[in-house]
Formats: C-alpha cells, structure tokens, sequence
C-alpha cells in the first residue's frame, strides 16, 4: 500500500517539477526507484553488471532491453536514469500506476493505430531532443516462450535522428520471477541486469543489428534461445 503515499507526493509536487525539470522529471523516477525497490527487493535479489556503461544522468540515450515480465520495468528503474518508456494507452487509466505513469511522462500507445505509432516515435524523438532518455523493447511485446523474437526498427532509427547512443540492457530471470500470463505470481528467485557498451552510428539497419548481437551472445550464454 505504500504505492499510494507515494503518489500523493508525486501528486503534490507534480506543479513545481513541471516548472523546474518538466523535460527529465528526476522527481517522479526518484518516486519510482522507490516504489520499484519496496516492491521487488523483499522478494528477489537483483545484481547489475556493466553499470560503467550507463551514460551519465544527464545525457539523453535510448535504452532497449529484452521483455520477459510485467517486473521488467521495476527492475530497469533500479538503475537510476531518468527514462521514459512506452505503454498501452489502456495502462496510463489503471488507478495509481497509471496515473502515476501520466505524472512522470511515459509515453501512451494505441498499438493497432499507425497515427498514434507515428506520434509516439515524434514524441520518442522530442523527448531525447530535450534532454532525457527513452527505454525502448524493440521486440514489441513480452516473450512468450524467453527467446528473443525480431526487433522492430523505430528505436534505432529515433537513436539515428537525435544523434544519441543506444544502450543495449540484457534482463535475465524476470520471467521466471512473474511469468508472462501469470502476473498474479510473485516467486522468490534472482534476476542480473546486464548493461552492455553504448553503441553509435547514422544508420539504424546498422545499429538495430549490432544490438541484437550484443543481446543475443547474452542470451545464449545463459541459457536462452533465439528466434
């Protein structure tokens, strides 16, 4: 229940973070970070790896990372970057946490609507363009069986035009913590956050095929497949 508290704070303060750090809104994901800890670290371990490869607070990047569960997000808030993500519009009317979502900027998507795609990735852009990073799945959706599917090309070619680095971000044993269709569980376990080197370029073909590598050598290292 402290996830109310918490957004009553959100809440409260939400005018004076919107006059001073509208673009980044470090506030709210302070508030995350905080909610994300009380709700995964009584239950499971979580070790980072690679977090020298983070850019530093301040600089815009776009983040793509691997989707096995619903604790995907809380994880990835542990690493303490201000990012914005993108979720169904359905999502941002749940009460608290998607209220919570609207208050920190993340970005709504009607996913069989090719205007509202377009929207997003022009926001996706505007976003990095000010300031902040965006955390991309490039799959599209969460795993079904823990082999990574295709990647869809809009986060490396939004990286391409703001000119930011892409940050590949391996997640291992979040499907076995909340399996997808079973977001009801909650078991205990251990779940490793692998931040690989950021990659650059001005061709998104190119880098979208260097960060499925990158991900994908993880991946089988650990036991996972690749479609």
């Amino acid at each position: 229940m402290l996830a109310i508290p918490l957004f009553l704070v959100m809440l409260v303060v939400h005018p004076l973070v919107l006059l001073l750090d509208k673009s980044r809104r470090q506030f709210h994901h302070l508030m995350g970070k905080i909610w994300a800890s009380l709700t995964l670290l009584p239950f499971c371990k979580v070790a980072i790896e690679g977090i020298e490869n983070l850019p530093a607070s301040d600089m815009p990047a776009v983040y793509v990372a691997n989707h096995q569960s619903y604790l995907d997000i809380y994880v990835l808030m542990l690493l303490g970057r201000s990012f914005k993500f993108i979720s169904k519009t359905s999502i941002f009317l749940i009460p608290i946490v998607g209220w919570s979502m609207f208050l920190t900027g993340h970005i709504p998507l009607c996913r069989m609507d090719n205007k509202s795609q377009m929207e997003c990735l022009r926001r996706c852009l505007n976003v990095l363009k000010q300031g902040a990073s965006v955390l991309f799945f490039p799959e599209g959706t969460r795993t079904k069986d823990g082999k990574m599917a295709a990647f869809k090309k809009g986060a490396f070619s939004v990286a391409v035009k703001a000119r930011v680095p892409v940050v590949p971000i391996v997640l291992i044993g979040t499907g076995d913590i909340m399996p997808n269709g079973m977001e009801g569980i909650l078991r205990p376990g251990s779940v490793k956050v692998i931040v690989q080197p950021p990659i650059e370029g001005v061709d998104a073909d190119e880098l979208c095929e260097k960060a499925r590598t990158a991900r994908s050598e993880q991946l089988i290292m650990h036991g996972y497949g690749v479609h």
